[in-house]
Protein backbone atom coordinates (compact mmCIF):
# COMPACT_ATOMS: atom_id res chain seq x y z
CA UNK A 1 0.00 0.00 0.00
CA UNK A 2 1.50 3.36 -1.10
CA UNK A 3 0.95 6.55 0.96
CA UNK A 4 -1.53 7.95 -1.13
CA UNK A 5 -3.71 4.65 -1.05
CA UNK A 6 -3.67 5.22 2.85
CA UNK A 7 -4.08 8.97 3.23
CA UNK A 8 -7.24 8.26 1.40
CA UNK A 9 -8.70 5.64 2.92
CA UNK A 10 -8.15 7.79 6.20
CA UNK A 11 -10.00 10.51 4.76
CA UNK A 12 -12.99 8.46 4.33
CA UNK A 13 -13.16 6.57 7.74
CA UNK A 14 -12.42 9.66 9.49
CA UNK A 15 -14.77 11.52 7.49
CA UNK A 16 -11.95 14.47 6.69
CA UNK A 17 -10.90 16.38 3.46
CA UNK A 18 -7.81 17.72 4.05
CA UNK A 19 -4.23 16.51 4.75
CA UNK A 20 -3.75 19.02 7.36
CA UNK A 21 -7.08 17.05 9.21
CA UNK A 22 -4.69 13.77 8.49
CA UNK A 23 -1.25 14.93 9.54
CA UNK A 24 -2.89 15.98 13.24
CA UNK A 25 -4.36 12.61 13.51
CA UNK A 26 -1.54 10.87 12.68
CA UNK A 27 1.05 13.23 14.67
CA UNK A 28 3.10 14.07 11.71
CA UNK A 29 4.13 17.23 9.80
CA UNK A 30 2.28 17.99 6.39
CA UNK A 31 5.72 18.15 4.92
CA UNK A 32 6.01 14.46 5.95
CA UNK A 33 3.23 13.15 4.90
CA UNK A 34 3.38 15.20 1.48
CA UNK A 35 5.95 13.01 0.95
CA UNK A 36 4.36 9.74 1.72
CA UNK A 37 1.70 10.98 -1.20
CA UNK A 38 4.49 11.83 -3.41
CA UNK A 39 6.13 8.06 -3.60
CA UNK A 40 4.77 5.48 -5.68
CA UNK A 41 6.86 2.57 -3.38
CA UNK A 42 4.88 1.08 -0.68
CA UNK A 43 4.93 2.14 3.14
CA UNK A 44 7.64 -0.40 5.12
CA UNK A 45 6.20 -2.14 7.84
CA UNK A 46 7.94 -0.09 10.03
CA UNK A 47 6.72 3.09 8.50
CA UNK A 48 3.34 1.84 9.51
CA UNK A 49 4.03 0.76 12.71
CA UNK A 50 5.81 4.41 13.79
CA UNK A 51 2.19 5.97 11.97
CA UNK A 52 0.40 3.71 14.13
CA UNK A 53 2.58 4.21 17.70
CA UNK A 54 2.16 8.50 16.75
CA UNK A 55 -1.49 8.49 16.00
CA UNK A 56 -2.01 6.47 19.56
CA UNK A 57 -0.01 9.05 21.15
CA UNK A 58 -1.71 11.76 20.23
CA UNK A 59 -5.14 9.87 20.51
CA UNK A 60 -4.56 10.02 24.19
CA UNK A 61 -3.20 13.38 24.33
CA UNK A 62 -6.47 14.49 22.59
CA UNK A 63 -8.69 12.28 25.18
CA UNK A 64 -6.79 13.72 27.94
CA UNK A 65 -6.94 17.37 27.21
CA UNK A 66 -11.17 16.88 26.55
CA UNK A 67 -11.91 15.13 29.49
CA UNK A 68 -12.54 17.63 31.76
CA UNK A 69 -12.74 21.20 30.90
CA UNK A 70 -13.68 24.75 32.86
CA UNK A 71 -16.67 26.41 31.72
CA UNK A 72 -16.88 28.55 34.17
CA UNK A 73 -15.85 28.61 37.95
CA UNK A 74 -16.80 30.43 41.50
CA UNK A 75 -19.27 32.63 39.64
CA UNK A 76 -21.67 34.54 41.15
CA UNK A 77 -25.18 33.72 40.73
CA UNK A 78 -27.60 36.74 40.54
CA UNK A 79 -30.78 34.66 41.50
CA UNK A 80 -34.28 36.23 39.51
CA UNK A 81 -38.04 35.22 39.44
CA UNK A 82 -38.77 32.55 36.22
CA UNK A 83 -40.93 34.24 33.39
CA UNK A 84 -43.80 32.07 35.35
CA UNK A 85 -43.03 33.26 38.43
CA UNK A 86 -42.89 29.85 40.10
CA UNK A 87 -38.92 29.05 40.08
CA UNK A 88 -35.75 30.85 40.29
CA UNK A 89 -33.26 31.44 37.16
CA UNK A 90 -29.66 31.18 38.24
CA UNK A 91 -29.03 34.72 36.79
CA UNK A 92 -31.21 37.10 34.63
CA UNK A 93 -30.90 35.97 30.68
CA UNK A 94 -33.46 38.05 28.55
CA UNK A 95 -32.89 39.58 25.79
CA UNK A 96 -32.59 42.98 27.26
CA UNK A 97 -29.93 41.81 29.75
CA UNK A 98 -26.14 41.17 30.36
CA UNK A 99 -24.73 39.37 27.68
CA UNK A 100 -22.16 37.86 29.51
CA UNK A 101 -25.31 35.75 31.41
CA UNK A 102 -26.98 34.88 28.12
CA UNK A 103 -23.62 33.42 26.82
CA UNK A 104 -23.17 31.92 29.33
CA UNK A 105 -26.66 30.13 29.35
CA UNK A 106 -26.17 29.97 26.08
CA UNK A 107 -22.71 27.97 26.92
CA UNK A 108 -24.22 25.80 29.91
CA UNK A 109 -27.42 24.33 27.45
CA UNK A 110 -24.83 23.51 25.18
CA UNK A 111 -22.59 21.32 27.36
CA UNK A 112 -22.71 17.93 29.19
CA UNK A 113 -20.49 17.52 33.05
CA UNK A 114 -20.37 18.31 36.53
CA UNK A 115 -21.66 21.17 38.38
CA UNK A 116 -20.45 22.33 42.20
CA UNK A 117 -23.01 25.08 44.45
CA UNK A 118 -21.00 26.89 47.00
CA UNK A 119 -22.25 28.83 49.83
CA UNK A 120 -21.61 32.80 50.64
CA UNK A 121 -18.33 32.08 52.34
CA UNK A 122 -17.41 29.85 48.79
CA UNK A 123 -17.57 26.61 50.84
CA UNK A 124 -18.92 23.98 48.55
CA UNK A 125 -22.40 22.70 49.41
CA UNK A 126 -23.43 20.64 46.50
CA UNK A 127 -22.46 18.83 43.60
CA UNK A 128 -24.19 17.28 40.74
CA UNK A 129 -23.85 15.99 37.14
CA UNK A 130 -26.09 16.81 33.72
CA UNK A 131 -25.50 13.77 31.77
CA UNK A 132 -29.30 12.80 30.13
CA UNK A 133 -29.82 16.68 30.10
CA UNK A 134 -28.20 19.82 29.31
CA UNK A 135 -26.11 21.37 32.45
CA UNK A 136 -28.18 24.53 32.36
CA UNK A 137 -31.29 22.54 32.59
CA UNK A 138 -30.27 19.88 35.07
CA UNK A 139 -28.80 23.20 37.61
CA UNK A 140 -32.02 24.95 37.35
CA UNK A 141 -33.78 22.03 38.51
CA UNK A 142 -31.19 21.42 40.96
CA UNK A 143 -31.49 24.49 42.04
CA UNK A 144 -34.83 24.89 42.83
CA UNK A 145 -35.40 21.41 44.45
CA UNK A 146 -36.41 21.05 48.00
CA UNK A 147 -34.56 18.69 49.63
CA UNK A 148 -34.76 16.95 53.57
CA UNK A 149 -31.77 17.60 54.57
CA UNK A 150 -31.51 21.66 53.67
CA UNK A 151 -33.12 22.93 57.04
CA UNK A 152 -32.72 25.77 59.06
CA UNK A 153 -34.78 27.57 62.47
CA UNK A 154 -36.02 31.01 60.84
CA UNK A 155 -38.48 33.57 62.08
CA UNK A 156 -41.29 34.39 59.59
CA UNK A 157 -41.60 37.72 59.32
CA UNK A 158 -44.62 39.60 57.34
CA UNK A 159 -43.97 40.46 53.53
CA UNK A 160 -46.87 42.78 53.42
CA UNK A 161 -46.79 46.06 53.54
CA UNK A 162 -47.82 46.76 57.58
CA UNK A 163 -46.99 48.48 61.28
CA UNK A 164 -44.04 47.19 62.83
CA UNK A 165 -44.43 45.45 66.20
CA UNK A 166 -41.24 44.87 68.60
CA UNK A 167 -40.78 41.40 69.22
CA UNK A 168 -41.67 41.91 72.35
CA UNK A 169 -45.03 42.64 71.67
CA UNK A 170 -46.08 40.10 68.80
CA UNK A 171 -43.59 36.74 69.60
CA UNK A 172 -42.87 35.28 66.36
CA UNK A 173 -41.18 31.28 67.21
CA UNK A 174 -38.07 30.22 65.20
CA UNK A 175 -39.21 27.29 63.31
CA UNK A 176 -37.34 24.76 61.20
CA UNK A 177 -37.63 25.83 57.70
CA UNK A 178 -36.51 23.71 54.33
CA UNK A 179 -34.59 25.35 51.92
CA UNK A 180 -33.62 25.21 48.53
CA UNK A 181 -30.75 25.59 46.83
CA UNK A 182 -31.56 28.97 45.63
CA UNK A 183 -32.00 30.01 49.37
CA UNK A 184 -28.56 29.03 49.98
CA UNK A 185 -26.44 29.35 46.89
CA UNK A 186 -24.05 32.21 46.66
CA UNK A 187 -21.33 31.08 43.24
CA UNK A 188 -21.40 27.89 40.70
CA UNK A 189 -18.32 26.19 38.53
CA UNK A 190 -19.22 24.01 35.74
CA UNK A 191 -16.93 21.58 33.74
CA UNK A 192 -17.70 19.91 30.64
CA UNK A 193 -16.47 16.55 31.12
CA UNK A 194 -16.23 13.77 28.73
CA UNK A 195 -19.23 11.31 28.97
CA UNK A 196 -17.43 8.30 30.02
CA UNK A 197 -16.26 10.27 32.97
CA UNK A 198 -19.15 12.14 34.33
CA UNK A 199 -20.60 9.15 36.88
CA UNK A 200 -17.22 8.56 38.51
CA UNK A 201 -16.20 12.15 39.13
CA UNK A 202 -19.61 12.56 40.87
CA UNK A 203 -18.89 9.90 42.69
CA UNK A 204 -15.16 11.74 43.42
CA UNK A 205 -16.49 14.35 44.74
CA UNK A 206 -19.69 13.20 46.55
CA UNK A 207 -17.57 10.64 48.29
CA UNK A 208 -14.51 12.64 49.05
CA UNK A 209 -16.61 15.51 50.93
CA UNK A 210 -19.19 13.69 52.16
CA UNK A 211 -19.72 15.68 55.57
CA UNK A 212 -19.31 18.73 53.93
CA UNK A 213 -22.42 18.64 50.76
CA UNK A 214 -26.17 18.75 51.31
CA UNK A 215 -26.12 15.48 48.80
CA UNK A 216 -28.45 13.04 49.97
CA UNK A 217 -27.62 10.17 47.85
CA UNK A 218 -24.39 8.69 48.13
CA UNK A 219 -23.39 7.83 44.71
CA UNK A 220 -20.72 4.57 43.81
CA UNK A 221 -18.32 4.08 41.09
CA UNK A 222 -19.02 1.75 39.01
CA UNK A 223 -17.94 -1.57 39.49
CA UNK A 224 -15.16 -3.68 36.89
CA UNK A 225 -17.52 -4.62 33.42
CA UNK A 226 -20.63 -2.45 34.72
CA UNK A 227 -22.53 -0.43 31.96
CA UNK A 228 -22.10 2.99 32.98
Amino acid sequence: MTGAELIAELKRKLSVKTDRAIALHLGMTEIALGGWKRSNKDLTPRQIANAIQKASRVAVEKSQRSTLRPIVEFFPIDAVRSAGGMKYELFPTGKDDNPLHVQLRNALSGARGIYIFYDTRGRAIYAGKAKEQSLWGEMKSVFNRDRDTQKVYRVSHPERRQAFKPAYEKQRQPRSTQLRLSDLAAYVSVYEVDREMINSLEALLVRGFANDLLNVRMEKFAALGEKK
